[in-house]
């Protein structure tokens, strides 16, 4: 079943084409990772798929909502976690979660549920009755995806979630998002690569407004990044030099099973100090598709 569709989305400002006749079908259930370089239009998409933008042309669908038309019923099943953490500094956590809860109209008694099992998941609570303005940055970045969260929604818009964050915290939020795989639908935005690689389902990569190129994270390593390599150093290395690429001081092989290497070089007299297997990356897909280096 189909969770978010869009058809020929197109988004101008001035003249300028954010978004270029997207179309695109996300699975219910499914973690799709929109990649791309900065003004690629990734936030312009989301922004529209969640009813803050409204189109210059094309349609969108979510669980079966005209978003165009229905936005009240589509806000009702989305939670966003925008890039820009909109939290009232002024209030504590506690009352954050309480004015987003009103506004989708919960129960009280749900709500505090809610956000305790929130705020006691994601490390929160001991400074939950802290003013916002007192946190972190990493901390508000956690509030702001359990303020998307606390009315349970189906689809889940996460814009950059973990910018900023420290590797601790961002794996944290990691784990946590991986548990509603299957569950809820997930569209991400993130400039790691590392974060797509490990969440993804499938990803899309954005440039100039348009998709590029739409895949499993598998598939699209094996389609578009250089092959698995290995990298030897070792002494006598020289002996072997003429046979292979040469880089990082030692040895690069294209690929091949490590026993036979090992063998293979042994003969040839050199005395091996160091393997390392060096695995095709997304970042290599990135800019051999974009040809632009990754930015936050």
């Amino acid at each position: 079943m189909t969770a978010i569709e869009t058809y020929e989305l197109t988004k101008e400002f001035n003249g300028l084409t954010a978004v270029d006749n997207l179309s695109l079908k996300i699975k219910k259930g499914e973690l799709f990772s929109l990649l791309g370089p900065n003004g690629a239009g990734k936030t312009t998409t989301i922004r529209m798929l969640s009813c803050l933008l409204n189109p210059t042309n094309g349609k969108i669908k979510v669980l079966g909502y005209n978003a165009i038309e229905q936005p009240y019923e589509v806000k009702k099943v989305i939670g966003v976690s925008p890039q820009e953490t909109v939290i009232s500094e002024f209030l504590n956590s506690w009352e954050n979660l309480e004015l987003i809860g009103n506004l989708h109209k919960m129960d009280k008694k749900t709500i505090k549920e809610r956000s305790k099992e929130l705020l006691e998941t994601l490390g929160l609570m001991e400074r939950a009755k802290d003013p916002v303005h007192k946190l972190s940055g990493g901390m508000k970045r956690r509030l702001s995806l359990i303020m998307a969260l606390i009315h349970d929604p189906a689809i889940l818009f996460l814009d950059e979630p973990t910018l900023g964050l420290d590797p601790q915290s961002r794996r944290a939020i990691w784990k946590y998002i991986t548990k509603f795989k299957g569950e809820k639908t997930i569209l991400l935005t993130t400039h790691y690569m590392e974060e797509a690689d490990q969440l993804s389902d499938r990803i899309g990569i954005m440039d100039e407004g348009k998709i590029v190129a739409l895949d499993t994270p598998e598939k699209l390593k094996e389609k578009y990044s250089k092959k698995r390599s290995i990298l030897v150093r070792g002494k006598n290395i020289e002996k072997v030099k003429g046979k292979y690429r040469i880089e990082n001081n030692g040895i690069i092989i294209d690929d091949g099973n490590i026993k036979d290497i090992v063998e293979h070089l042994s003969k040839e007299g050199v005395t091996i100090k160091s393997i390392r297997i060096e695995e095709p990356t997304l970042e290599e897909v990135f800019i051999e598709i974009t040809g632009k280096e990754l930015r936050e």
